[in-house]
């Protein structure tokens, strides 16, 4: 990407924007608080009330957003596909990369897949294994026996270890299965790239019987289709009983937050599983093979080619994932820190976008500021809102000297404090009710008395916020700030 030194340089200091930025709120915020004590207290009002409204605003774009996956999950979607002859033409291939995940997680996920309602004649497997986790292969193998006559194609493709120039990662390894699959299946079956929808799944993804139907119905909707990805809502279900509640308050905090995203598409981005045109993967010669945040990146290539006439549409639909959950508590606990870390890696994405942005007149500038505004807006709040919150709040009134002691400001900042953070408290009341809402059916083993925990689990969500929100994605971005890249980490999918 980088052609000299001298670039190289350039590049890297873009790269320290986002830890700088995280960096200079918390020291200036701490010195401010020790310095001028009052001053921090007005910026924590003003920072409080800030708060209060925008949890007002994306609670509304939650409760929308919730109306609109229940409206979805009432139709049927492959009667309403049977309406429009376009639908007979669309194939779907579904890119499956496996690493170290289970055979029975990987059951769980092509079991999902032989039970949806879109004909299966149509719908392409592409098991993507990895040759340095054998294991891979022997999965991929073992499900081509049972699958290969229930779709219309089952692929295994080897994705080789130690190419140079290559992060070990999800996006090298589809990169490869995807060259693989054109060649060996699309070009010889001589398929039209328009007509094909691909759907990358992590291996622990089952979708819902509907999902391809209802993909179908919005792609053959949908103006300049080939020109758009399409975003499912992450429902991290398959497990979630089995997990412990501070994993299940970060899973629902993730579900939640990408819920009200797609009230407000121009913002969305590409996030793990989900779906786009065959024809885009090839105008931008798929993924970039060094990247760690594969699933927004490939939304940002195909933005950039296409000279910002590229889009995300939600799609209302779930499709059901794993909570993180490993042997063992403690296990679970540093795999949850790991992941989040690995998806503050995201951050990887502002660098990226201002090199490539900077000079690029043919997007409007209005859409690369949106774009460039929310991923560092969205960041530096990942990395600093909750130590505000919960830190830095209080701490100045208790350095405050006699005389400013009895300003009015101060007298009265506690009350209005509390009253800014009761009011944004309605996010949390609204996450105990549609987190009791969209649990799947309890299983035989646990007693209904379960749900009360479920319940209780959220009084877990300040520890949740600091501990897996806030300090992975502090570290994940002063490893860039310092130039100490982070490789791409496997989520360990393990379920009871």
């Amino acid at each position: 990407m980088l052609a000299n030194i001298s670039a190289y340089r350039k590049y890297r200091l873009l790269e320290m924007i986002p830890g700088a930025l995280i960096w200079l709120t918390l020291l200036g915020g701490l010195l401010l608080t020790f310095i001028k004590p009052l001053s921090m207290v007005y910026v924590i009002i003003i920072f409080d009330f800030y708060w209060m409204i925008k949890m007002i605003y994306l609670s509304t774009f939650l409760v929308i957003s919730y109306y609109r996956y229940r409206v979805v999950m009432r139709i049927d979607w492959q009667k309403r596909c049977l309406t429009i002859p376009a639908s007979k033409q669309i194939y779907h291939l579904v890119m499956i990369p496996n690493s170290t995940e289970s055979i029975s997680v990987i059951k769980s996920t092509l079991t999902s897949l032989a039970n949806t309602t879109f004909p299966k004649d149509r719908i392409i497997i592409a098991f993507a294994a990895e040759e340095r986790y054998p294991n891979s292969i022997a999965n991929g193998l073992t499900m081509q026996k049972i699958y290969q006559d229930v779709f219309q194609n089952f692929h295994i493709a080897i994705h080789p270890q130690n190419i140079p120039g290559e992060l070990a990662s999800k996006g090298a390894n589809l990169n490869w299965a995807g060259r693989q699959v054109k060649q060996q299946i699309i070009d010889k079956e001589n398929i039209p790239y328009e007509n094909i929808i691909v759907s990358i799944l992590d291996a622990d993804t089952c979708v819902d019987c509907q999902y391809f139907s209802y993909l179908t119905w919005v792609y053959c909707h949908e103006p300049n289709r080939t020109q758009a990805s399409y975003q499912p809502i992450p429902m991290f279900n398959n497990n979630i009983w089995d997990a412990p509640a501070i994993m299940r308050v970060a899973a629902m905090g993730t579900t939640f937050w990408l819920m009200q995203e797609q009230v407000r598409p121009e913002r969305l981005f590409t996030f793990s599983s989900h779906s786009m045109s065959f024809v885009a993967l090839v105008a931008v010669d798929w993924w970039e093979t060094d990247a760690i945040s594969d699933d927004s990146r490939i939304f940002l290539q195909c933005f950039l080619h296409y000279q910002g006439n590229y889009r995300v549409v939600p799609l209302h639909m779930p499709v059901y994932m794993d909570t993180v959950l490993a042997d063992g508590w403690w296990k679970s606990l540093k795999n949850l820190y790991y992941q989040q870390r690995r998806w503050a890696c995201g951050s990887e994405n502002i660098p990226y976008m201002l090199w490539f942005f900077w000079n690029n007149h043919k997007i409007a500038w209005q859409k690369r500021l949106y774009h460039l505004f929310n991923q560092i807006e969205g960041m530096w709040s990942w990395g600093t809102t909750s130590l505000i919150i919960f830190i830095f709040g209080y701490l100045p009134l208790y350095l405050l000297n006699p005389i400013e002691h009895n300003t009015v400001i101060a007298t009265n900042a506690p009350y209005i404090m509390k009253i800014c953070l009761t009011i944004a408290n309605i996010g949390l009341i609204l996450a105990v009710i549609l987190g009791t809402l969209l649990l799947p059916k309890r299983p035989q083993q646990y007693q209904s008395t379960k749900y009360i925990t479920m319940l209780l689990q959220w009084a877990l969500l300040p520890i949740s916020m600091i501990i897996f929100g806030t300090l992975p994605a502090i570290e994940a971005q002063t490893r860039l700030f310092l130039g100490k890249y982070l490789g791409f980490y496997i989520t360990e999918k393990t379920r009871k």
